[in-house]
Protein backbone atom coordinates (compact mmCIF):
# COMPACT_ATOMS: atom_id res chain seq x y z
CA UNK A 1 0.00 0.00 0.00
CA UNK A 2 1.42 3.37 -1.23
CA UNK A 3 0.29 6.78 0.88
CA UNK A 4 1.32 10.22 -0.51
CA UNK A 5 0.59 13.26 0.59
CA UNK A 6 -1.49 15.75 -1.51
CA UNK A 7 -1.39 19.06 -1.52
CA UNK A 8 -3.53 21.62 -2.61
CA UNK A 9 -2.08 24.71 -1.44
CA UNK A 10 -5.38 26.95 -0.72
CA UNK A 11 -5.08 30.50 -0.18
CA UNK A 12 -5.34 30.48 3.58
CA UNK A 13 -6.96 34.44 4.87
CA UNK A 14 -10.52 34.60 2.38
CA UNK A 15 -12.27 36.90 4.23
CA UNK A 16 -15.11 35.16 6.70
CA UNK A 17 -17.72 36.43 4.26
CA UNK A 18 -15.97 34.98 1.22
CA UNK A 19 -18.74 32.64 0.09
CA UNK A 20 -21.70 35.08 0.78
CA UNK A 21 -20.02 38.36 -1.07
CA UNK A 22 -17.95 36.20 -3.61
CA UNK A 23 -19.84 34.14 -6.50
CA UNK A 24 -16.38 31.62 -6.78
CA UNK A 25 -13.15 30.36 -6.04
CA UNK A 26 -11.61 30.74 -9.43
CA UNK A 27 -12.09 32.01 -12.89
CA UNK A 28 -13.16 35.38 -11.55
CA UNK A 29 -12.13 35.37 -8.06
CA UNK A 30 -11.23 39.17 -7.45
CA UNK A 31 -7.07 39.38 -7.16
CA UNK A 32 -7.76 41.83 -4.58
CA UNK A 33 -8.09 39.25 -2.29
CA UNK A 34 -4.67 38.03 -2.69
CA UNK A 35 -1.69 39.45 -0.94
CA UNK A 36 1.80 38.31 -2.23
CA UNK A 37 3.34 38.39 0.81
CA UNK A 38 1.25 36.24 2.62
CA UNK A 39 1.55 33.97 -1.29
CA UNK A 40 5.46 34.01 -0.28
CA UNK A 41 5.01 32.54 3.09
CA UNK A 42 2.27 30.11 1.83
CA UNK A 43 3.99 28.58 -1.16
CA UNK A 44 7.23 27.96 1.26
CA UNK A 45 5.35 26.68 3.86
CA UNK A 46 3.72 24.41 1.77
CA UNK A 47 7.13 22.97 -0.05
CA UNK A 48 8.57 22.58 3.96
CA UNK A 49 5.58 20.37 4.41
CA UNK A 50 5.97 18.29 1.58
CA UNK A 51 9.77 17.89 2.37
CA UNK A 52 8.89 16.76 5.92
CA UNK A 53 6.49 14.64 4.60
CA UNK A 54 9.13 12.35 2.83
CA UNK A 55 11.09 12.87 6.02
CA UNK A 56 8.60 10.71 7.76
CA UNK A 57 8.80 8.00 5.51
CA UNK A 58 5.50 8.78 3.30
CA UNK A 59 5.91 7.15 -0.10
CA UNK A 60 5.41 10.19 -2.09
CA UNK A 61 4.55 14.15 -2.45
CA UNK A 62 1.66 15.56 -4.85
CA UNK A 63 1.32 19.06 -6.47
CA UNK A 64 -1.12 19.58 -9.36
CA UNK A 65 -2.37 22.34 -11.57
CA UNK A 66 -5.06 24.97 -11.28
CA UNK A 67 -5.12 28.07 -12.67
CA UNK A 68 -7.17 31.38 -12.11
CA UNK A 69 -7.98 29.36 -8.43
CA UNK A 70 -7.73 30.77 -4.90
CA UNK A 71 -8.16 26.57 -4.07
CA UNK A 72 -5.28 25.36 -5.53
CA UNK A 73 -2.38 27.80 -6.04
CA UNK A 74 -0.08 25.89 -8.11
CA UNK A 75 -0.48 27.04 -12.24
CA UNK A 76 2.47 25.43 -12.17
CA UNK A 77 3.20 22.39 -10.44
CA UNK A 78 6.61 21.15 -12.41
CA UNK A 79 7.87 24.81 -10.86
CA UNK A 80 6.67 22.76 -7.22
CA UNK A 81 8.16 19.63 -8.64
CA UNK A 82 11.63 21.31 -9.06
CA UNK A 83 12.14 22.70 -5.75
CA UNK A 84 11.00 19.06 -3.87
CA UNK A 85 13.17 16.60 -6.41
CA UNK A 86 15.98 18.76 -4.98
CA UNK A 87 14.76 18.89 -1.24
CA UNK A 88 13.39 15.04 -0.75
CA UNK A 89 14.83 12.13 -0.92
CA UNK A 90 13.41 8.81 -1.00
CA UNK A 91 9.40 10.07 -1.57
CA UNK A 92 7.89 9.64 -5.31
CA UNK A 93 7.32 13.30 -7.04
CA UNK A 94 3.47 12.80 -8.30
CA UNK A 95 2.79 15.67 -10.37
CA UNK A 96 -0.80 15.03 -11.25
CA UNK A 97 -0.74 16.85 -13.86
CA UNK A 98 0.93 18.65 -16.20
CA UNK A 99 -3.05 18.93 -17.97
CA UNK A 100 -2.35 18.21 -21.64
CA UNK A 101 -3.88 20.27 -23.72
CA UNK A 102 -2.85 23.24 -22.37
CA UNK A 103 1.22 23.06 -23.46
CA UNK A 104 1.65 23.60 -26.90
CA UNK A 105 3.40 22.02 -28.37
CA UNK A 106 2.94 19.25 -26.15
CA UNK A 107 6.52 18.39 -25.96
CA UNK A 108 7.04 20.67 -23.28
CA UNK A 109 5.71 18.18 -20.96
CA UNK A 110 8.12 15.62 -22.56
CA UNK A 111 11.21 17.62 -22.19
CA UNK A 112 9.87 18.91 -18.13
CA UNK A 113 9.34 15.70 -17.04
CA UNK A 114 12.41 14.26 -18.25
CA UNK A 115 14.59 16.82 -16.31
CA UNK A 116 12.67 16.21 -12.90
CA UNK A 117 13.35 12.74 -13.48
CA UNK A 118 16.71 13.46 -14.12
CA UNK A 119 16.66 15.59 -10.91
CA UNK A 120 14.78 13.18 -8.27
CA UNK A 121 17.37 10.65 -9.83
CA UNK A 122 14.57 8.87 -11.10
CA UNK A 123 11.69 9.78 -8.71
CA UNK A 124 8.84 11.37 -11.22
CA UNK A 125 5.16 9.63 -11.31
CA UNK A 126 4.01 11.58 -14.54
CA UNK A 127 0.19 13.39 -14.05
CA UNK A 128 -1.46 13.67 -17.23
CA UNK A 129 -4.84 15.05 -16.45
CA UNK A 130 -7.37 16.35 -19.26
CA UNK A 131 -7.89 19.08 -16.89
CA UNK A 132 -11.14 20.39 -15.17
CA UNK A 133 -13.53 22.97 -17.16
CA UNK A 134 -13.01 25.86 -15.09
CA UNK A 135 -9.18 25.15 -15.56
CA UNK A 136 -9.16 24.33 -19.41
CA UNK A 137 -12.28 26.20 -20.89
CA UNK A 138 -12.74 29.35 -18.76
CA UNK A 139 -9.17 30.64 -17.56
CA UNK A 140 -7.23 28.76 -20.30
CA UNK A 141 -10.01 29.61 -23.28
CA UNK A 142 -9.66 25.86 -24.85
CA UNK A 143 -12.58 24.25 -26.59
CA UNK A 144 -14.60 21.81 -24.84
CA UNK A 145 -15.45 19.85 -27.63
CA UNK A 146 -12.07 19.13 -28.94
CA UNK A 147 -10.52 18.94 -25.71
CA UNK A 148 -9.89 15.15 -25.48
CA UNK A 149 -8.85 15.21 -29.15
CA UNK A 150 -6.08 17.57 -28.15
CA UNK A 151 -5.48 15.27 -25.07
CA UNK A 152 -4.93 12.43 -27.21
CA UNK A 153 -2.50 13.54 -29.69
CA UNK A 154 -0.68 15.17 -27.39
CA UNK A 155 -0.20 12.04 -25.27
CA UNK A 156 0.94 10.06 -28.32
CA UNK A 157 3.93 12.90 -28.86
CA UNK A 158 5.19 12.90 -25.42
CA UNK A 159 5.25 9.02 -25.41
CA UNK A 160 6.98 8.81 -28.80
CA UNK A 161 9.04 12.06 -27.46
CA UNK A 162 10.10 9.41 -24.68
CA UNK A 163 10.83 6.15 -26.63
CA UNK A 164 11.61 7.10 -29.68
CA UNK A 165 15.47 7.02 -30.33
CA UNK A 166 15.63 8.78 -33.60
CA UNK A 167 14.67 12.40 -34.46
CA UNK A 168 11.73 11.99 -35.92
CA UNK A 169 8.65 14.42 -37.57
CA UNK A 170 5.08 14.80 -36.03
CA UNK A 171 2.02 15.89 -38.33
CA UNK A 172 -1.01 16.01 -35.94
CA UNK A 173 -3.64 18.50 -35.91
CA UNK A 174 -2.68 20.68 -33.25
CA UNK A 175 0.94 19.51 -33.07
CA UNK A 176 2.79 19.90 -36.38
CA UNK A 177 6.99 19.48 -35.60
CA UNK A 178 9.51 18.82 -38.41
CA UNK A 179 12.16 17.73 -35.90
CA UNK A 180 11.06 16.27 -32.75
CA UNK A 181 14.64 15.44 -30.44
CA UNK A 182 13.38 15.94 -27.26
CA UNK A 183 16.91 15.87 -24.74
CA UNK A 184 16.93 15.17 -21.87
CA UNK A 185 15.33 11.30 -21.92
CA UNK A 186 13.75 10.13 -18.59
CA UNK A 187 15.83 7.54 -16.60
CA UNK A 188 12.75 6.06 -15.66
CA UNK A 189 12.44 3.72 -18.96
CA UNK A 190 10.53 3.20 -20.54
CA UNK A 191 9.60 6.61 -19.05
CA UNK A 192 8.17 7.14 -16.11
CA UNK A 193 4.85 5.96 -14.68
CA UNK A 194 1.77 7.67 -15.49
CA UNK A 195 -0.96 8.89 -13.70
CA UNK A 196 -4.30 10.34 -14.81
CA UNK A 197 -6.62 12.34 -12.68
CA UNK A 198 -10.10 11.81 -13.12
CA UNK A 199 -13.41 12.73 -12.02
CA UNK A 200 -15.34 9.63 -13.66
CA UNK A 201 -15.47 10.19 -16.96
CA UNK A 202 -15.99 6.88 -18.75
CA UNK A 203 -13.56 7.57 -21.43
CA UNK A 204 -10.58 7.91 -18.69
CA UNK A 205 -11.47 4.77 -17.20
CA UNK A 206 -11.18 3.74 -20.59
CA UNK A 207 -7.91 5.18 -21.63
CA UNK A 208 -6.08 4.30 -18.20
CA UNK A 209 -6.89 0.90 -18.65
CA UNK A 210 -5.89 0.17 -22.29
CA UNK A 211 -2.72 2.13 -21.58
CA UNK A 212 -1.72 0.39 -18.43
CA UNK A 213 -2.23 3.90 -16.52
CA UNK A 214 -3.40 3.99 -12.77
CA UNK A 215 -6.62 5.88 -12.62
CA UNK A 216 -7.22 8.52 -10.10
CA UNK A 217 -10.23 9.37 -8.45
CA UNK A 218 -9.71 13.12 -7.02
CA UNK A 219 -12.64 13.32 -4.78
CA UNK A 220 -13.56 15.86 -1.69
CA UNK A 221 -17.09 13.95 -1.28
CA UNK A 222 -15.38 11.24 0.60
CA UNK A 223 -14.70 7.34 0.24
CA UNK A 224 -18.26 6.63 1.24
CA UNK A 225 -19.58 8.41 -1.90
CA UNK A 226 -16.51 7.65 -3.79
CA UNK A 227 -17.83 4.27 -3.92
CA UNK A 228 -19.88 3.99 -6.45
CA UNK A 229 -17.46 5.95 -8.66
CA UNK A 230 -14.19 3.45 -8.07
CA UNK A 231 -16.64 0.60 -8.87
CA UNK A 232 -17.73 2.06 -12.26
CA UNK A 233 -14.26 1.79 -12.57
CA UNK A 234 -13.82 -1.82 -11.83
CA UNK A 235 -16.81 -2.40 -13.02
CA UNK A 236 -15.45 -1.26 -16.04
CA UNK A 237 -12.00 -2.73 -16.20
CA UNK A 238 -14.61 -6.54 -15.31
CA UNK A 239 -16.07 -5.62 -19.01
CA UNK A 240 -12.62 -4.91 -20.80
CA UNK A 241 -10.98 -7.97 -19.29
CA UNK A 242 -8.31 -6.67 -16.78
CA UNK A 243 -8.00 -7.56 -13.71
CA UNK A 244 -8.96 -5.65 -10.02
CA UNK A 245 -5.09 -5.30 -9.32
CA UNK A 246 -6.06 -1.87 -6.48
CA UNK A 247 -2.88 -0.59 -7.52
CA UNK A 248 -4.32 0.46 -10.82
CA UNK A 249 -6.51 3.07 -9.22
CA UNK A 250 -5.96 5.41 -6.19
CA UNK A 251 -7.98 7.60 -4.37
CA UNK A 252 -7.44 11.20 -2.67
CA UNK A 253 -8.85 11.35 0.85
CA UNK A 254 -9.27 14.33 3.63
CA UNK A 255 -7.24 12.80 6.80
CA UNK A 256 -6.35 14.58 10.03
CA UNK A 257 -5.46 12.67 13.05
CA UNK A 258 -4.84 13.87 16.78
CA UNK A 259 -4.55 12.57 20.29
CA UNK A 260 -8.00 12.21 20.32
CA UNK A 261 -11.32 12.14 18.31
CA UNK A 262 -12.51 15.47 20.25
CA UNK A 263 -9.30 16.83 20.07
CA UNK A 264 -9.60 16.28 16.31
CA UNK A 265 -12.50 18.39 16.61
CA UNK A 266 -10.50 21.33 18.51
CA UNK A 267 -7.60 20.95 16.17
CA UNK A 268 -9.14 21.02 13.18
CA UNK A 269 -12.81 21.96 12.58
CA UNK A 270 -12.66 25.32 11.56
CA UNK A 271 -9.89 24.92 9.11
CA UNK A 272 -11.96 22.05 7.49
CA UNK A 273 -15.22 24.34 7.29
CA UNK A 274 -12.57 26.91 5.52
CA UNK A 275 -12.36 24.46 3.06
CA UNK A 276 -15.66 22.94 2.46
CA UNK A 277 -17.35 26.42 2.89
CA UNK A 278 -14.78 28.60 1.24
CA UNK A 279 -12.35 26.91 -1.02
CA UNK A 280 -15.23 24.48 -3.24
CA UNK A 281 -17.69 27.90 -3.54
CA UNK A 282 -17.52 27.34 -7.27
CA UNK A 283 -19.61 29.19 -9.82
CA UNK A 284 -22.21 25.96 -11.32
CA UNK A 285 -21.61 27.49 -14.75
CA UNK A 286 -17.52 26.89 -14.55
CA UNK A 287 -17.83 23.49 -13.50
CA UNK A 288 -18.87 22.06 -16.81
CA UNK A 289 -18.73 24.28 -19.94
CA UNK A 290 -21.24 23.05 -22.93
CA UNK A 291 -19.11 20.20 -24.63
CA UNK A 292 -16.71 19.23 -22.16
CA UNK A 293 -18.81 16.22 -20.90
CA UNK A 294 -19.45 13.50 -23.70
CA UNK A 295 -22.36 12.49 -24.33
CA UNK A 296 -21.80 8.68 -23.11
CA UNK A 297 -20.15 9.95 -19.83
CA UNK A 298 -23.61 11.78 -19.69
CA UNK A 299 -25.95 9.31 -20.32
CA UNK A 300 -24.47 7.14 -17.81
CA UNK A 301 -25.28 10.16 -15.16
CA UNK A 302 -21.76 10.86 -13.91
CA UNK A 303 -20.91 14.76 -12.87
CA UNK A 304 -18.22 16.23 -11.85
CA UNK A 305 -16.51 15.85 -8.92
CA UNK A 306 -17.11 19.42 -8.12
CA UNK A 307 -20.89 19.79 -8.74
CA UNK A 308 -21.24 16.67 -6.07
CA UNK A 309 -18.80 17.73 -3.89
CA UNK A 310 -20.53 21.08 -3.79
CA UNK A 311 -24.10 19.57 -3.48
CA UNK A 312 -23.36 18.47 -0.06
CA UNK A 313 -22.05 21.74 1.38
CA UNK A 314 -24.99 23.16 2.87
CA UNK A 315 -24.59 26.21 5.26
CA UNK A 316 -26.51 23.85 7.44
CA UNK A 317 -23.25 21.34 7.66
CA UNK A 318 -21.24 21.05 10.18
CA UNK A 319 -18.00 19.38 11.15
CA UNK A 320 -20.19 16.06 12.87
CA UNK A 321 -21.84 16.49 9.25
CA UNK A 322 -18.49 16.09 7.03
CA UNK A 323 -16.83 13.29 9.21
CA UNK A 324 -20.04 11.36 9.49
CA UNK A 325 -20.49 11.37 5.36
CA UNK A 326 -16.74 10.53 5.00
CA UNK A 327 -16.07 14.06 3.40
CA UNK A 328 -12.60 13.73 5.98
CA UNK A 329 -11.64 11.30 7.94
CA UNK A 330 -10.62 12.65 11.31
CA UNK A 331 -9.57 11.48 14.97
CA UNK A 332 -7.64 9.57 17.12
CA UNK A 333 -4.82 7.15 15.46
CA UNK A 334 -7.00 4.45 16.34
CA UNK A 335 -10.30 5.94 14.64
CA UNK A 336 -8.27 7.14 11.31
CA UNK A 337 -6.65 3.60 11.18
CA UNK A 338 -9.90 1.90 11.38
CA UNK A 339 -11.96 4.49 8.97
CA UNK A 340 -8.88 3.85 6.43
CA UNK A 341 -8.84 0.57 6.23
CA UNK A 342 -12.37 0.05 5.91
CA UNK A 343 -11.98 3.00 2.89
CA UNK A 344 -9.28 1.41 1.33
CA UNK A 345 -10.72 -2.16 1.19
CA UNK A 346 -14.37 -0.88 -0.05
CA UNK A 347 -12.17 1.27 -2.73
CA UNK A 348 -9.89 -1.36 -3.81
CA UNK A 349 -7.49 0.95 -4.23
CA UNK A 350 -3.55 0.60 -3.98
CA UNK A 351 -2.61 4.32 -3.76
CA UNK A 352 -3.94 6.65 -1.52
CA UNK A 353 -3.74 10.63 -1.30
CA UNK A 354 -4.50 11.86 1.83
CA UNK A 355 -4.88 15.55 2.05
CA UNK A 356 -3.05 16.77 5.33
CA UNK A 357 -3.18 20.16 4.70
CA UNK A 358 -6.88 21.15 4.73
CA UNK A 359 -8.37 24.41 4.09
CA UNK A 360 -6.58 27.54 6.44
CA UNK A 361 -4.62 25.35 8.49
CA UNK A 362 -1.21 26.53 9.42
CA UNK A 363 1.96 24.78 8.87
CA UNK A 364 2.59 24.24 12.51
CA UNK A 365 -0.58 22.13 12.49
CA UNK A 366 0.10 21.09 9.09
CA UNK A 367 3.03 19.22 10.63
CA UNK A 368 1.25 18.11 13.73
CA UNK A 369 -1.07 16.01 10.95
CA UNK A 370 1.76 15.11 8.63
CA UNK A 371 3.75 13.26 12.13
CA UNK A 372 0.90 11.60 13.66
CA UNK A 373 -0.11 10.27 10.50
CA UNK A 374 3.24 8.70 9.63
CA UNK A 375 3.83 7.55 12.71
CA UNK A 376 0.73 5.98 14.19
CA UNK A 377 -1.39 5.25 11.20
CA UNK A 378 0.24 4.77 8.25
CA UNK A 379 3.11 1.72 9.39
CA UNK A 380 -0.40 0.20 10.37
CA UNK A 381 -1.75 -0.09 6.93
CA UNK A 382 0.89 -0.13 4.96
CA UNK A 383 0.57 -4.48 4.27
CA UNK A 384 -2.65 -4.34 2.84
CA UNK A 385 -2.30 -5.63 -0.45
CA UNK A 386 0.42 -8.15 -0.05
CA UNK A 387 -0.34 -10.41 -3.00
CA UNK A 388 -0.22 -7.78 -5.87
CA UNK A 389 2.43 -6.53 -7.94
CA UNK A 390 2.73 -2.63 -7.95
CA UNK A 391 3.74 -2.29 -11.59
CA UNK A 392 2.79 1.54 -11.62
CA UNK A 393 5.80 3.14 -8.86
CA UNK A 394 9.01 4.66 -9.40
CA UNK A 395 12.01 2.61 -10.18
CA UNK A 396 14.89 5.30 -8.80
CA UNK A 397 18.39 5.00 -9.48
CA UNK A 398 19.40 4.65 -5.97
CA UNK A 399 21.88 7.21 -3.83
CA UNK A 400 25.09 5.44 -4.81
CA UNK A 401 24.41 5.64 -8.35
CA UNK A 402 23.32 9.10 -7.94
CA UNK A 403 26.74 9.80 -6.55
CA UNK A 404 28.41 7.92 -9.07
CA UNK A 405 26.87 9.15 -11.84
CA UNK A 406 27.67 12.86 -10.53
CA UNK A 407 30.93 12.44 -9.77
CA UNK A 408 33.59 14.51 -11.70
CA UNK A 409 35.38 12.56 -14.10
CA UNK A 410 39.21 11.25 -13.81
Amino acid sequence: MKFCMFHLMPYRDLPGDFEDQYRSICVDVPSHLYDPLMGSRMYNDALDELVYADKMGMDGVCVNEHHSHMYGMMPSPNLMAAALARETSQAAVVVLGNSLPLYSPAIRVAEEFAMLDAISGGRVIAGFPVGSSHDTNFSYGEVPATLREKYREAHDLIIQAWTRDEVFSFNGKYNQLRYVNVLPKPIQKPHPPIWVPGGGSVETWDFCLENDYVYCYLSYSGYENGMTRIRGFWDRAEELGYDNNPYRAGFLQLVVVSETDEQAEKDYAQHALYFFKKCLHTYAGFVEAPGYRTMNTITRNLRSTFTNARAQQSAEWTWRDYVDAGNIIAGSPATVRDRLREAIKGLNVGHLMVLLHIGSMPKELTMKNIQMFSEEVMPHLQDIWPEWENRWWIKPVGQASREAVSAPGD
